[in-house]
């Protein structure tokens, strides 16, 4: 994130040591060890949130896609249902002729 060296940090504490006096320094220091805790803390939350909202919305990609797949599959199920069905409705004067014709025949 940042890139921050050992000059940098020395230099840093050498300026607070000056302006903000050696008593009150560790008392410094420690509230913003704290605050940079609790501030990784934050940042940590967040990011869990966010993956878990990626996570839901891929869910429900996936979701609206099965819905279609299965309507797709439901109407391609349904169509050649009504093929099979019109085929038998076509096919039965055919066959009572056939029956018709068999029963004179075995007379």
């Amino acid at each position: 994130m940042f890139d921050v060296g050992f000059s940098e940090i020395f230099l840093i504490m050498l300026v607070a040591l000056v302006v903000i006096g050696p008593e009150k320094l560790p008392k410094v220091a420690r509230a913003l060890g704290l605050l940079t805790g609790r501030l990784q803390r934050y940042m940590a939350s967040v990011k869990a949130e966010v993956d878990r909202e990626m996570h839901n919305e891929e869910i429900l990609r996936i979701e609206r896609e099965t819905k279609q797949a299965i309507a797709s599959v439901h109407s391609s199920i349904s169509s050649e249902a009504s093929h099979i069905e019109q085929s038998i409705q076509n096919s039965k004067p055919g066959i009572a002729k056939q029956t018709v014709v068999e029963e004179t025949l075995n007379k």
